[in-house]
């Protein structure tokens, strides 16, 4: 069950004495424990590695312009022993977590054969960004929504459980341990960076060379060290002179190469942001009802990305280009929390609420130009939430 356990908790000469080498993480055997819980690749860094001081003045630096919004958890900071302000928490790993001395970066595929929201689609569809189509089929042999935290999360645990086992065998020590899936206070992209998985885009994404940008980020971070005699060399930048996400961005919100003001960002917009949203930002959002895959899918790295064959992230049909009708049945409020449960539990886009998707589909509508939706928007036009309601009498003067 356990291979090369020697790895883990063998000897080295430090020159002077021998000393045990306390289980340091091989990236090989990690890599390969990884793929078998089934990530697509994974990568192994020390921390703090060698560009976390870069990193986190970039972090700091795009918060204190004000490019994060309204998020206010990206904003926090971390409190030293000695009472002093340590920067933000985000900002290095050691700031909420110093302890750490290794993170696993693991990547999981989620592109599928569906058509991308820059093809062609029937007049009056919304778009759901890919990475929220996920399902899977049940016991019962139901088709569900599933949830890309919990899957990938189960996954990163079972990578932990392999090497406590592994140590376990080898008479190892415990270890510190926190994983990860877009939930901790870490920026995964740049420790994937660190890690060798890929490069920064243009577009900000993290980009594989071979598996593209369409791809969740897991993070395990323990208090192991790392051995060094195959330190992952940092992918070059391969962006060259494109521009293509800059120049697709109908919000403007990539405000430069490398660059984005989350507060224009369309994904931002439709899950992150409540309530109103501005008027001069409503007709780029177009008919992106949930995140947006705008920037992603002009990309020429993604051209060729393989079509993910992972089970429990198949995407979910009726989520493709959903007509927004179906998407404004969830009209009635005395029905529609249950029915909004009954189609989005277990699905991120249950994280933008009944009323978020509302607003957001209104805005849809009136960039749709279709008269057909009048009638639901002159209801939602008096709707009780301020968002929804604004939006609405914004896309009904626009339709007309």
């Amino acid at each position: 069950m356990v291979e090369r356990l020697g790895e883990f908790c063998e000897s080295y000469n430090t020159g002077q004495e021998t000393t045990a080498a306390a289980g340091a993480l091989n990236r090989d055997q990690v890599r390969a424990w990884a793929l078998e819980a089934g990530f697509n690749e994974a990568g192994v860094v020390a921390v703090p590695h060698v560009e976390e001081a870069r990193d986190a003045w970039r972090f700091e630096e795009w918060v204190r312009a004000g490019r994060a919004g309204t998020m206010q958890y990206l904003k926090r900071s971390a409190t030293r022993e000695n009472g002093k302000d340590g920067g933000l928490v985000r900002a290095r790993v050691g700031n909420p977590f110093p302890w750490a001395r290794s993170a696993i970066v693991c990547f999981a595929n989620y592109e599928s054969a569906e058509p991308h929201s820059t093809d062609t689609a029937e007049a009056g569809t919304g778009w759901i960004a890919r990475y929220a189509w996920s399902s899977r089929v049940d016991a019962n042999g139901v088709r569900r929504a599933s949830d890309y935290h919990k899957v990938l999360l189960k996954r990163i645990r079972a990578l932990e459980a392999r090497i406590r086992a592994a140590r376990l065998h080898a008479g190892c020590g415990e270890f510190e341990a926190r994983a990860y899936v877009d939930t901790g206070p870490v920026v995964e992209r740049a420790l994937a960076t660190a890690a060798g998985l890929g490069w920064t885009g243009k577009n900000t994404c993290l980009i594989h060379p071979k598996l593209g940008s369409f791809g969740f980020l897991a993070v395990l971070l323990t208090s192991l060290e790392v051995r060094d005699e195959k330190v992952p060399a940092a992918l070059p930048d391969r962006c060259g002179s494109c521009q293509r996400c800059l120049e697709a961005c109908p919000t403007g919100a990539l405000i430069a190469p490398y660059q984005m003001d989350a507060a224009k960002c369309i994904s931002y917009l439709t899950i992150e942001h409540h309530g109103v949203i501005a008027e001069d930002l409503m007709a780029g959002m177009g008919r992106q009802v949930f995140g947006c895959d705008i920037c992603q899918d002009v990309c020429p790295w993604n051209r060729k990305s393989p079509v993910s064959a992972d089970p429990e992230l198949k995407a979910r049909a009726e989520l493709v280009n959903p007509a927004l009708e179906w998407l404004a049945g969830l009209d009635d409020l005395d029905v529609a929390e249950a029915e909004f449960e009954r189609r989005f539990n277990g699905s991120p886009v249950r994280r933008t609420g009944l009323m978020g998707l509302r607003r957001n589909v209104a805005i849809a509508m009136g960039n749709s130009g279709l008269m057909r939706f009048a009638p639901w928007l002159q209801r939602w036009t008096e709707a009780t939430d301020e968002g929804v309601r604004t939006a609405a009498r914004w896309a009904l003067k626009k339709c007309r």
